[in-house]
């Protein structure tokens, strides 16, 4: 196993979801992997928790990373959110692979999908599951 490719997937799908339009259209320039300091945009995208498992096959060193991408709102239905959700699914599983700076993306899916309302807001979180080949 190798989590050696871990920083790389981040950034890739960091790249991705910044770059992609249908998802700017919906929460503008909100998407981070750190929260900002001060207080936060009625809507936005923030890149989560990440675990990763062995993968090898015999042919080299590899990894299944699983993570979170969490969209919270803080209107009074899930719409919004749902819809950038959406567009998260869309720019992570449509088109063109992602790009690494280490290792080589075998294969990304969508694992699973959970709404909730909680005090102040309204969120979806997403769970993807990546498979990196990470031989070098």
């Amino acid at each position: 196993m190798s989590y050696g490719a871990s920083a790389a997937l981040q950034m890739a799908v960091f790249d991705r979801l910044t770059q992609d339009s249908a998802l700017a259209a919906i929460v503008g320039s909100n998407i981070f992997d750190a929260l900002p300091e001060g207080s936060l945009p009625t809507l936005y995208v923030v890149i989560g928790p990440e675990e990763a498992r062995v993968f090898a096959d015999g042919s080299g060193a590899g990894a299944t990373h699983e993570f979170a991408i969490t969209i919270i709102g803080n209107t009074a239905g899930f719409l919004a959110a749902k819809q950038a959700a959406v567009a998260v699914s869309d720019a992570l599983l449509a088109g063109s692979d992602l790009s690494l700076a280490r290792g080589v993306l075998v294969n990304i899916g969508f694992l699973r999908a959970r709404a909730r309302k909680t005090d102040t807001a309204r969120e979806v979180e997403l769970w993807f599951r990546a498979l990196i080949d990470d031989a070098q």
